[in-house]
């Protein structure tokens, strides 16, 4: 796509770190849940968690984001304006658990809260339900200690489920029969 396309002629290698700094944001989460979620299973004989995805934004979804907010299609931009190419989704059992992961995230001292959506307590129009957080968090490369963003997604597993199924219906509606 042209993104990735504009990326290219700005600079493969900025590209590459660009992703590589994501990927590690998303390991770095990851890794602090997995831990915290170990931690209550031990301490309540109980694992608050059912399963955890994660993902890295495409170029074209970045692209078309972008596109979207009418902002400039580079690197640069895609950094300030996006807070969601590295994204978690954690589905827990119940809405209990939700809430009592997402607090032992954000209470983290290396880890920041920049923005709360309570889709759970307000709902979307069509009936879609999450907690979303957008986290900072730090990360250590060869040079350098950089703080980067990360949304959390946290959902119980009726909440996935549903959220799955309304995808598919809204897929297939634009599927030709």
């Amino acid at each position: 796509g042209l993104f990735a396309m504009n990326l290219q002629l700005q600079d493969q290698e900025g590209f590459e770190a660009f992703r590589h700094a994501y990927r590690a944001a998303i390991k770095e989460v990851r890794t602090k849940i997995e831990i915290l979620s170990e931690d209550f299973a031990v301490r309540h004989d109980y694992n608050p968690i059912h399963h955890i995805e994660s993902r890295l934004k495409t170029t074209e979804s970045i692209e078309e984001k972008l596109m979207r907010l009418d902002k400039e299609i580079s690197i640069a931009s895609a950094k300030e304006n996006l807070f969601d190419i590295a994204g978690i989704r954690v589905v827990c059992n119940f809405i209990d658990d939700v809430y009592a992961v997402a607090d032992m995230l954000t209470s983290q001292s290396d880890v920041r809260l920049l923005t709360e959506k309570d889709y759970i307590k307000n709902p979307k129009p069509n009936g879609y339900r999450s907690l979303h957080l957008i986290v900072e968090t730090p990360i250590f490369l060869h040079d350098k200690k950089r703080m980067m963003k990360v949304e959390v997604q946290f959902r119980t597993i009726s909440m996935d489920w549903w959220a799955s199924l309304e995808h598919k219906i809204n897929y297939k509606k634009d599927m030709p029969d």
